[in-house]
């Protein structure tokens, strides 16, 4: 679930971490500090680095651990149940992005997994071809030409930037455990979940997370580049899939002419 508002107490402390901009004079290194577009530098480092502990001394072992006694399967299963968590807050803000199409399919999905792929431990919906779709309330700005902002490293939710921040209240908001009466239950679950979500991605990165740690000379950077294009590619994907989605009955027919085209084609 997208469920952090620890992030947004670190707003002050970044605006007090301002890199000085080299002067214009000094063309490359002007142009080279605009590319970055990271002007908090200085306070992202100091939170990248708090992070990088935490995760050095306390995640990475206990998601090591995790991995030893679990298996893909298991993993992957909890990351079904976490994205189906999802699936409300996504249904709104693929409307609120003019994307019906998304819509219905992650409406489909969650009332599928929901039910049949018991709480979305299960995937029932991709079977029937209902594939898993993506967004955020960050792409959703971004459809609409919100610019993404300045680079922002979060402490204990990772890169990020001005605009993707809003990602976290948003998703606090949009979960569907938020409009269940509050109960000691409750909280224990929201709170058990949050941390299976965290310890789960971390598992599934452990490999990746290292890789560019040992073969990065500025793992910080890499990081950053990562961030971005990724961000870039979800944005792409979006767009060039605003398409019907046939499910797996539908008459072959008519699902060859449903086919997405690429990007930009009549």
């Amino acid at each position: 679930m997208k469920t952090s508002i620890l992030p947004l107490v670190a707003a002050s402390v970044l605006l007090a971490g301002c890199a000085t901009p080299p002067p214009r004079s000094n063309k490359a290194a002007f142009e080279a500090y605009q590319q970055q577009n990271d002007p908090l530098k200085p306070a992202n480092k100091v939170f990248y680095h708090f992070d990088n502990v935490l995760d050095t001394y306390v995640l990475r072992p206990v998601a090591v651990g995790y991995s030893h006694i679990t298996t893909p399967a298991i993993r992957e299963h909890v990351s079904d149940f976490m994205q189906n968590m999802d699936g409300p807050a996504e249904l709104l803000e693929f409307m609120a992005s003019g994307k019906p199409r998304d819509a219905g399919t992650t409406l489909v999905r969650f009332i599928v997994n929901s039910t049949v792929g018991i709480g979305g431990i299960f995937d029932p919906a991709s079977a029937i071809g209902y594939k898993r779709v993506y967004t955020d309330l960050g792409l959703t700005l971004a459809g609409y030409g919100v610019p993404e902002g300045p680079y922002l490293y979060l402490p204990f939710a990772g890169p990020s930037d001005v605009r993707d921040a809003s990602v976290l209240p948003a998703g606090f908001f949009l979960t569907p455990t938020v409009a269940a009466p509050p109960s000691t239950g409750l909280t224990i679950f929201n709170y058990s979940s949050d941390a299976l979500d965290v310890v789960n991605k971390r598992a599934n990165l452990l490999g990746t997370i290292s890789n560019i740690k040992k073969s990065s000379l500025d793992p910080y950077a890499t990081f950053r580049s990562l961030y971005r294009q990724h961000r870039a590619a979800q944005l792409r994907t979006i767009n060039e899939r605003d398409i019907a989605t046939p499910p797996a009955w539908y008459p072959a027919k008519e699902r060859e002419a449903m086919k997405p085209r690429p990007y930009g084609s009549p």
